[in-house]
């Protein structure tokens, strides 16, 4: 089954806030690994930009570009989008179709929108998923802290198991470790 890497929102006015997200740096380094593993596998990067005009994450501007210290190419795979949904009103079905992409590692931020939104959408679209459990983040809310917030999600998104694919929450060591 063919994979691909979707690395969701990984942008710089996102990780370099006043207080970034939680476990930043350490989600960085788990999804370079994943990365490096990736490009070893031949297992092509897209990378997720979200834009939103008159924001710091406005297209093309500081912001919006890609958080420092994530590896990426120009060779990689980048796609724009403007809602927590990777998949509305974004080339990135057709890209995956393209590719006969059937199965998606995720990894970025923020867990509880758009990497959240993101592993539904696949799901109801029949990719097989693994979730990189340390590789998503996202900043603490009033009602709970963002390491209870990734916990949460890497516990309840593989329990959806009416889209009848597979949804694994595993570590980015536990995923490199494993065959393509």
């Amino acid at each position: 089954m063919k994979k691909a890497l979707l690395v969701i929102d990984v942008q710089q006015a996102l990780f370099v806030a006043v207080q970034p997200p939680y476990e930043a740096q350490s989600v960085i380094r788990n999804i370079n690994q994943v990365i490096a593993w990736a490009r070893v596998n031949k297992i092509p990067i897209i990378y997720i930009q979200h834009d939103r005009p008159d924001t710091p994450l406005a297209y093309q501007s500081a912001g919006w570009t890609l958080a420092n210290g994530l590896e990426h190419q120009s060779t990689d795979f980048y796609i724009r989008k403007n809602s927590p949904d990777s998949f509305l009103r974004t080339d990135l079905k057709a890209l995956l179709d393209q590719h006969a992409i059937e199965h998606l590692i995720i990894c970025g931020y923020a867990t509880e929108f758009c990497v959240d939104t993101t592993v539904r959408k696949a799901a109801s679209l029949g990719y097989h998923i693994e979730l990189v459990a340390d590789a998503h983040t996202t900043h603490d809310k009033p009602h709970a802290s963002a390491q209870v917030i990734r916990k949460h999600h890497n516990a309840i998104l593989p329990q959806l198991t009416s889209f009848d694919v597979p949804i694994k929450a595993l570590p980015a060591s536990e995923l490199v470790a494993s065959s393509v």
